[in-house]
This record gives structure tokens, C-alpha cells and sequence, in this order.
């Protein structure tokens, strides 16, 4: 006698993905409910349960949430054409589209944010894909509309397939999902994510095979394709470092990654180069003001008292060596034939274009966060406060959430209050959020 779907374990439950997909969406959906409910069920994957807690924490309505659109479907369409993924497009299309007029399944092709670039498929399952708003410029990262396939393969790296309620959001639950990130064969860093997704009826043993297959495919032939000048292989406003300081005569192009603990350089679209924290803070330095520095001013303001002009020439020498003649002295400034970006600054640019959700999702970490210099201190706190500030003001309660959940925001007890306000304090999202603050609070005074 078969067992009930309710009493199967784990792995049982897995075998009948393929052999009876019904019969196992059916119990998906019981799990769901349990889940969502207050009771997690012990046939989801606690990395699942994970990332439905973390999708309800940035709001994510599992009842009727639709994606953020980050653009519009013509404004994505014309941002795919310069993206560097372009030029495979047309291989993955060929490997695993199918737009005859019987085809089930989408090819979907991500930036390495999560929103969506590209989709092929038949009219069939893009007027499907529509109704869920699964369109060119909408984010299907975690905090975008939650809990999937792309979603996971960014937060994990690696490839998933979610199948019908395992999904969070409901109406996502007819639907199989198999996704892999796309990885710059160059220096490792995602560039985009490929996704098939269809009716969970058409998904096969076979799906994520074929989307690794995809990958590897992808991933050859971006050998032969070079990034965007200064844009690391990334290309978006707040996918990449493109943005910045203007200089119209500039020859070159130096970005610069300050935010979180894993400086890097990259000069005309290169391949980025670690820096040390203290070259990370001389630069970070030098683009931060234009007219310059001398020697004496950096050695203090990098060493203090003990500083000397020699070891700053000595810190100099050692910049150019990895970065050639980007740096100028007598005083020290970037040369004019160099075009400097950094993420700081694209950060600092969306906000004074009133692009609130845009510099937060550009403002993953604080700058240089393992740094102890008093000046680059002032200026982290600098721009997580405005970041923080203009979150406050946005008066996006979900946005306000999302940025009291962030390393960044833990402790902005003013957004979350404004928040509450707007939500109502006995909102579940605002009580997760009280209950991280107050966890915080105590690890300050512990």
C-alpha cells in the first residue's frame, strides 16, 4: 500500500518530481502552507526555509507579490543589447529555446543582479511568463519577488531547481524553475544567471543537464569576448561601476571596488586586481578630492604622527606597478588622462539624482569596512548615513525594512520606527525587524 504524500519523507517525496509531478506538487503546497503558516515542514530544505524567512523579511507577500521592475521592458531591452552576455545569446538560444508554437519552456538570461535581460520562448509561454510579470527589466533576485531558482543561484553560486511550491509566492506554483550563474571565465565573478522555467509538467530529469551544458557554452565563449571598458564585465548602473566623475578626454578608464572587505582595481575593463587595505585607502584618498595631495598630507592622514613622504612614494611605486601611470604626483592626484569610478560613487550619484532604491541596491557593504583610518572612517559613515537618510525619507516602508535588515542599516532604529509606522507596528516584517535590532543592541553592550 502507497504511503500518504503527507507521511513520505524527504528523498521520497524528490523521487516523484519526475514520475508523478502532480502528486508531488500537491504535497509542495501542503509544506507551503504548514511553512508559511508558523510550522515548517520537515519536506522542505531548511537552505529553503532560509530563504523564504529572508524573502517575508524584505516583504515579499507570498499571497500576490510581483517582481520589482528595475526598468522598463524597453529600457532592459536596450541595456541587454551592450551587455556583455549579448554575444552568447544567440549559441544559448540555440542549445535551449524552443519558440515553436507546442513550446512549454522559456530561456531566461539574467544580469548578475537578477533582472531579467532577455526571453525566448513561444507565444504560449511568454504570455504565461506575462501574467506573472516575468518580463524583460523585472528582478527576480530574493528581494525582488522572492524565493526562486535565479534567486537561489545568486545567493548560492551554484545551480538550483525549484519546483512548484517551493517557490514562496503562490502564484509562482505552476512553474519549474532550473537556473545557474554565468561566471566571467576570466576572474571568476558572476556576470549573469540562465534560467529555463516552464509548467512543472515539462521540467525533466534531464533540465538541469542542459542548463549546465548552457553555462559551460556561455562561459567559452566569453573567452573570446572582453568586457565593456570600466565596466568589470558587468554593465547596468547598479550591476557594475559604470557612473562616476565626467572627464570627457579621458583615454582611460580605473575602477575602483571600495565597498565590503575585498578591494580590487580594474583599468580599462581588465581583469580586476586585489588591493591591499592600505593602497585601497591611498586611492580611496585620491578620489576624494581632485586637487590633490602631497606626500606629507597622505602620510598622515594614512599613518598619522609616525607617517613619512617615503613610505607614501614607496606605497606610490608599488600602485603603479600593478596599475601602471594612473597616479601623478607632486601633488599625488590620478593623472587627467584617467577616468576614475568607484562604487562609492555611483552610490553617492544615484542619490543625488533622487534614485533612492537604486544606491541601496548598489550599496551592498560599507566602504572599506575593515579599515581603521579615522579619514576613511568619515567618510564610510558619511555615506552610509546619507544612504540611510535617504531611506528614512523615501517613505518606502518595504524599502526601509529591506535596508534595517542590511549590515548597513541593523542598527537605524529611526527607519525602523518610521516603518512601523507606516506598516503598523503588529506587521510581522516590522517585528522581524525589531527582533534583529533588538539582537544587535545587545551584542553592542554585551
Amino acid at each position: 500500500m502507497s504511503m500518504r504524500p503527507g507521511s513520505r519523507s524527504l528523498t521520497q517525496l524528490s523521487d516523484l518530481r519526475f514520475s508523478a509531478p502532480a502528486e508531488y506538487a500537491r504535497a509542495l503546497r501542503k509544506a507551503h502552507e504548514a511553512t508559511v503558516s508558523g510550522t515548517p515542514s520537515p519536506h522542505l530544505s531548511p537552505s529553503l526555509v532560509k530563504s523564504w524567512q529572508r524573502s517575508l523579511a524584505l516583504g515579499i507577500n507570498p499571497d500576490q507579490h510581483r517582481p520589482v521592475h528595475r526598468h522598463e521592458v524597453s529600457e532592459a531591452r536596450s541595456l541587454s543589447a551592450g551587455h556583455r552576455l549579448a554575444a552568447v545569446m544567440p549559441a544559448l538560444s540555440q542549445l535551449l529555446a524552443d519558440e515553436t508554437a507546442t513550446g512549454r519552456h522559456l530561456l531566461i538570461v539574467t544580469d548578475h543582479q537578477g533582472e531579467v535581460l532577455w526571453r525566448v520562448g513561444s507565444k504560449q509561454a511568454l504570455k504565461l511568463a506575462d501574467s506573472l510579470e516575468f518580463v524583460e527589466g523585472a528582478d527576480w533576485s530574493e528581494s525582488g519577488v522572492g524565493t526562486n531558482a535565479i534567486s537561489e543561484a545568486l545567493v548560492t553560486g551554484a545551480p538550483a531547481q525549484l519546483f512548484s511550491a517551493e517557490h514562496l509566492v503562490r502564484t509562482h506554483h505552476d512553474w519549474a524553475c532550473t537556473a545557474s550563474p554565468i561566471r566571467d571565465p576570466l576572474t571568476g565573478e558572476v556576470v549573469g544567471v540562465l534560467d529555463v522555467s516552464g509548467p512543472y509538467e515539462s521540467v525533466t530529469p534531464d533540465s538541469l543537464r542542459l542548463v549546465r551544458c548552457g553555462v559551460r557554452l556561455a562561459e567559452e565563449l566569453l573567452k573570446s569576448v572582453p568586457p565593456p571598458v570600466g565596466a568589470g564585465g558587468r554593465t547596468g548602473s547598479t550591476g557594475g561601476f559604470a557612473g562616476g566623475r565626467s572627464d570627457a578626454g579621458a583615454r582611460s578608464q580605473l575602477v575602483l571596488q571600495l565597498l565590503g572587505d575585498a578591494p580590487a582595481a580594474a583599468l580599462d575593463g581588465g581583469a580586476r586586481r586585489p588591493l591591499t587595505l592600505r593602497r585601497a585607502e591611498i586611492l580611496a584618498l585620491l578620489a576624494s578630492r581632485t586637487q590633490g595631495w602631497s606626500a606629507d598630507e597622505l602620510a598622515y592622514e594614512i599613518h598619522g604622527d609616525a607617517g613619512t613622504a617615503a613610505a607614501i612614494r614607496t606605497e606610490m611605486h608599488r600602485v603603479r606597478s600593478i596599475l601602471g601611470n594612473v597616479v601623478e604626483a607632486n601633488p599625488y592626484r590620478f593623472s587627467s588622462a584617467v577616468r576614475v569610478v568607484t562604487d562609492a560613487s555611483i552610490v553617492a550619484g544615484h542619490l543625488r539624482d533622487g534614485r533612492v532604491a537604486e544606491a541601496f541596491a548598489a550599496y551592498p557593504a560599507k566602504l572599506l569596512n575593515r579599515s581603521s583610518n579615522l579619514a576613511i572612517g568619515f567618510m564610510r559613515d558619511e555615506l552610509n548615513e546619507a544612504v540611510g537618510a535617504s531611506v528614512r525619507t523615501s517613505g518606502d516602508a518595504r524599502l526601509m525594512l529591506q535596508w534595517c535588515t542590511s549590515d548597513m542599516g541593523s542598527s537605524d532604529t529611526a527607519a525602523a520606527a518610521t516603518a512601523a509606522a507606516l506598516l503598523g507596528p503588529h506587521d510581522p516584517r516590522c517585528q522581524l525587524v525589531s527582533a534583529r535590532m533588538e539582537r544587535v543592541d545587545r551584542e553592542l553592550r554585551a
